[in-house]
């Protein structure tokens, strides 16, 4: 049994998560269980430089505020800001301390213009996304600033009488954003103004200017560019994704949590979607939002239980959505250590590589009827790997020991 285990461990670098794959996929998901490891995210970057230029990837889409992200990808495509200032306001969840997340957008910066003095051609352009809706746990930003957007955009290149209403119109039913973005309506849905009859109109209102920026599609990718295009399908998927979230923060029904993790792993799918049809992209967040199995937690004591955004992209791109998990063995400083022997951590720990690359669906052949016993963390920022979903994993990187950032 344990040169079989062996046998399935494999070098981490892009060519071998590649041959664990039927053919080059179009999101190739890479999961963390923890966040906040610049050991986990240098690994990251690493494999999407190997993806870069060995497999022609060209886009890499992680958990971060969608709308944010647009200033990162301004930045790495054509040089605009500084590197400082935009991975410190284009990077969400506090993540643009991180040098790691410096380094990545440095790289691709770096690799857009190295060709020559006039850069690369806009095909072979890396690309930036961030795939997240503009929200936190407990804060949730105002559609203003995707309404808006999206408005503009519109008014200035279709017919006045087209549009379902004014800007002005927008801006009296939004109201002061600090209506939107109370803290105290994650607890308390009395707080939240997401049922209001102004959200009420707003939602319809961004409903109808959606429908109108599709009707018009074959006039606004001519009179402006593609990329103007999509970028304002995704201010219309954030305004929609935000009114839908803030219309749940004012429900009071049990299901109340679940539809709001829900709307935000939707949220996320509608991207990674977006960013598939621009071609291959690298993928990375936590592993419970790329998994394809069912995601579940414990809020407030609570069990909740929804489909992420890997389960519902792969649900319609089939073959060319992979999702490679991460696990670890220790994170000694947050008190992980060694993992019991009869885990799949355990097992993995027990070879000799400091970390591999492993086939998922060969391991748990491997493993037979002797299902490993789910890991408990003694630290809730670890999500153990649930033995449950080895065999719809189509990889996993193990790495035995992560060292403090």
């Amino acid at each position: 049994m344990a040169t079989d285990i062996k046998d399935t461990a494999h070098a981490v670098e892009a060519a071998a998560v590649m041959r664990l794959l039927p053919g080059r996929p179009r999101l190739l998901a890479l999961g963390e269980p923890t966040h906040g490891e610049d050991a986990l995210l240098d690994l990251r970057n690493e494999l999407f430089r190997q993806l870069v230029e060995q497999e022609g990837y060209r886009t890499i889409a992680i958990e971060s505020d969608c709308m944010v992200g647009l200033v990162v990808d301004d930045y790495v495509t054509s040089g605009t800001g500084t590197l400082e200032e935009v991975v410190e306001q284009g990077i969400s969840h506090g993540w643009g301390t991180s040098a790691a997340n410096r380094e990545l957008v440095r790289w691709m910066r770096a690799y857009n213009v190295r060709a020559d003095d006039d850069g690369r051609p806009a095909s072979e352009r890396l690309r930036f996304a961030g795939f997240d809706g503009p929200l936190e746990i407990t804060h949730v930003a105002s559609p203003r600033q995707a309404l808006t957007a999206l408005h503009g955009y519109l008014a200035a290149r279709v017919d006045a009488d087209l549009l379902p209403c004014t800007a002005d119109t927008l801006d009296r039913l939004l109201e002061a954003d600090d209506r939107w973005t109370d803290p105290a309506a994650m607890m308390d849905p009395s707080r939240s103004t997401g049922q209001s009859a102004e959200a009420g109109q707003l939602r319809l209102l961004a409903d109808d200017l959606v429908a109108l920026l599709d009707a018009q599609t074959p006039h606004l990718i001519t009179a402006t560019s593609w990329d103007d295009w999509d970028r304002a399908r995704l201010y219309g998927r954030t305004a929609l994704g935000l009114l839908r979230y803030h219309y749940w923060m004012a429900d009071t029904s049990p299901a109340r949590m679940t539809r709001l993790v829900g709307v935000r792993d939707q949220m996320m799918a509608h991207n990674l979607l977006a960013v598939a049809a621009r071609g291959p992209a690298l993928v990375h967040a936590h592993n419970s939002h790329l998994q394809r199995e069912k995601s579940t937690m414990r809020m407030g004591g609570m069990p909740l239980e929804w489909w992420s955004a890997g389960a519902l992209a792969s649900a319609q791109l089939g073959e060319e959505y992979a999702f490679v998990a991460t696990v670890l063995g220790t994170i000694r400083h947050r008190g992980v250590d060694t993992p019991p022997p009869d885990t799949v951590e355990g097992l993995l720990y027990g070879l000799p590589e400091d970390r591999c690359v492993i086939d998922a669906p060969r391991l748990a052949t491997a493993l037979g009827d002797t299902r490993p016993a789910p890991r408990v963390s003694p630290w809730f920022g670890y999500a153990a790997f649930d033995p449950a979903h080895l065999a719809d994993s189509d990889g996993i990187v193990f790495v035995k020991d992560v060292p403090q950032s």
